[in-house]
C-alpha cells in the first residue's frame, strides 16, 4: 500500500456499494492515507435500529419507527483508525453488528423519517469536508457534490466470503443469500435506493487486494487535487 499523503483540505470522497463490496476497509484505508476523517453511515442506521430493538419498537411497523426516529442521540466518531459510535452516550460499536440488528436494519433504513433524520446528521458531520464517507446513497443523496464518487462492486460469492470471514466463519451460502436479499431491498426502496450515482467511478473489487483498491481510490482523489 502507498505511504501516507498530505491532507487535502475540503475534499469529500463518497464511497457507495452493496454489503461486502469492501466499502468500510477501503474507506478507512483511503482516509488514513490522505489524512482525512471517516464516516460510516451504515453504522448510523444500525445504531438507530439497535435503539428501536432495545426500546421494543416493532421494526416492521414503519409508522412506529417513524414516530421514534427523532429520539435516539447518535454520535459518530470520525477517526479512521478507531471509528466509534454511541447512542444516548452508550458505545454500541459491537452491539450494532449482532444478528438481530442485521435482520432488522433494512426495514428501519427504508423508513423516510429515519433517512431524513440521519441525512441531517450526516451532512453536519461532513461539514466543510476533509472526509471519506461510505454508505449506499452518499454520492446520490447525501453528498451529490462530492469531489470524488466511487461505486464499489464485487461478485456475490466474493462478497459473501468476505462478510463471513468478518463475522468469524459464518456459513458462506447463507451469508450470500442474506446479502442478495439485502441488495434487493436496498435497490428497490422508494427513499434513497442503492444506485450508482451520476459521475461515480465503478470499481469491481473482486480481483483486487484491499491495498490495490485503496490505491486506486487514492489516485482518483489525487487527480482531483485541492478543489476548495
Amino acid at each position: 500500500m502507498s505511504t501516507s499523503h498530505a491532507p487535502v483540505p475540503g475534499l469529500v470522497i463518497a464511497i457507495d456499494g452493496p454489503s461486502g463490496s469492501g466499502k468500510s476497509s477501503t474507506s478507512r484505508g483511503v482516509a488514513s492515507q490522505l489524512g482525512l476523517r471517516y464516516l460510516d453511515t451504515g453504522a448510523m442506521f444500525r445504531a438507530i435500529t439497535w435503539w428501536m430493538l432495545d426500546h421494543g419498537v416493532d421494526v416492521h411497523d414503519a409508522g412506529a419507527v417513524a414516530v421514534s426516529a427523532g429520539e435516539p442521540q447518535v454520535v459518530s466518531g470520525t477517526d479512521p483508525a478507531a471509528p466509534s459510535i454511541t447512542v444516548d452516550g452508550v458505545d454500541v460499536s459491537v452491539a450494532i453488528r449482532s444478528d438481530e440488528v442485521n435482520a432488522a436494519v433494512s426495514p428501519v433504513s427504508a423508513v423516510p423519517e429515519v433517512r431524513a433524520r440521519l441525512l441531517e446528521l450526516q451532512r453536519q458531520v461532513i461539514g466543510e469536508g476533509g472526509i471519506v464517507v461510505e454508505g449506499r446513497d452518499i454520492g446520490s443523496v447525501v453528498a451529490p457534490d462530492a469531489d470524488v464518487k466511487v461505486f464499489l462492486t464485487a461478485d456475490p460469492a466474493a462478497r459473501a466470503a468476505r462478510r463471513a470471514l468478518e463475522e468469524g466463519g459464518s456459513d458462506v451460502a447463507a451469508t450470500e443469500a442474506s446479502l442478495l436479499a439485502r441488495d434487493a431491498i436496498d435497490s428497490t426502496r422508494k427513499t434513497a435506493p442503492l444506485v450508482q450515482a451520476d459521475g461515480a467511478v465503478q470499481l469491481d473489487t473482486t480481483g483486487y487486494t484491499l491495498a490495490e483498491v485503496v490505491d486506486q481510490v487514492v489516485a482518483l482523489a489525487q487527480a482531483v487535487g485541492n478543489p476548495r
